[in-house]
């Protein structure tokens, strides 16, 4: 059977179909897809109600990655209106094409985030814990929910809860870099908030793990096991650079030039992954200070 990414021309979607030389993706532009994978099969996917249930021919695997960036543009109504319409009514489509395919896949693998559970200080965070009540909370658990109508019809469904992604050439760390290596970064705020982040290999490999671990169903934190606080990041991040560290961004200054984006970056989310550790998950880069130095 054969594995299908939508969302395969994104940040982390290119890295998995690096490790899945084989998969399908989808894709709203066929032609962009050929440009960057070459002879790779490519379907079309625009997130619509309209795909014909053969889109999902032979398809073993569903990695559903689609969605609009939450990084990129200022967050006002229609911003947000993208994001949820997305991440909501796409994953609604996909799981109405599944419902009318002849064959379904067995498994679906949706990505969600860390952002399910709101703000939470110095609490840990696993799995169990409770769902946040601000805009991406609810982004999330309305997201979760669509894809988990795919059990209805026979298919194990896993949500990668994603934490920040670290990867050069993509995600946060990507739009971090140039500051630092000028040396204007900082911490943001006061730096005490706690920030649950993860290695792009390791988040694609835990992908991979989804997929070949049948007893791993329901929501899976994808950080890693050591979260730190901003401060420490910015502290590891500078070191790793080479460069220092002093120009702290206080948290007026970013809601004034990120509205409301800036609750991400300044909310604190100290968040684990039990079921990973129960599933015997071993990590590549555990520590901050590893992961950093492998990517710059």
């Amino acid at each position: 059977m054969k594995v299908l990414i939508t969302g395969g021309t994104g940040f982390v979607g290119k890295h998995l179909a690096v490790r899945l030389p084989e998969s399908i993706i989808a894709g709203r532009n066929v032609q962009k897809i050929k440009h960057l994978f070459g002879n790779r099969e490519a379907r079309q996917w625009d997130g619509s109600g309209n795909a014909d249930p053969s889109f999902l021919e032979g398809v073993g695997t569903i990695f559903h990655l689609a969605g609009e960036s939450i990084f990129q543009g200022r967050w006002n109504e229609a911003k947000k209106k993208r994001i949820r319409a997305s991440r909501i009514e796409g994953t609604r489509f996909l799981v109405d094409t599944i419902a009318k395919a002849k064959h379904r896949p067995a498994t679906l693998v949706c990505s969600s985030a860390i952002g399910y559970y709101g703000e939470r200080g110095a609490e840990t965070i696993t799995e169990g814990a409770t769902a946040g009540d601000d805009f991406l909370a609810q982004v999330c658990m309305d997201w979760e929910k669509e894809a988990l109508r795919a059990e209805e019809y026979g298919v194990r469904v896993v949500l990668i809860r994603t934490g920040v992604v670290l990867g050069a050439d993509g995600g946060a760390l990507a739009q971090m870099l140039l500051p630092f290596k000028l040396g204007l970064g900082g911490r943001l705020g006061n730096g005490r908030q706690y920030m649950s982040w993860i290695h792009i290999h390791d988040l694609t490999s835990m992908m991979l793990h989804a997929m070949n671990n049948t007893t791993l169903r329901g929501p899976v934190n994808a950080v890693a096991p050591n979260p730190v606080t901003n401060s420490d990041f910015t502290q590891a991040l500078a070191k790793a650079l080479h460069r220092p560290a002093l120009l702290p961004v206080p948290g007026f200054i970013l809601r004034l030039a990120l509205g409301e984006f800036a609750t991400v970056l300044l909310r604190s989310q100290r968040v684990v992954s039990k079921s990973l550790q129960e599933s015997g998950f071993t990590f590549a880069f555990p520590e901050i200070e590893a992961a950093l130095n492998d990517l710059v």
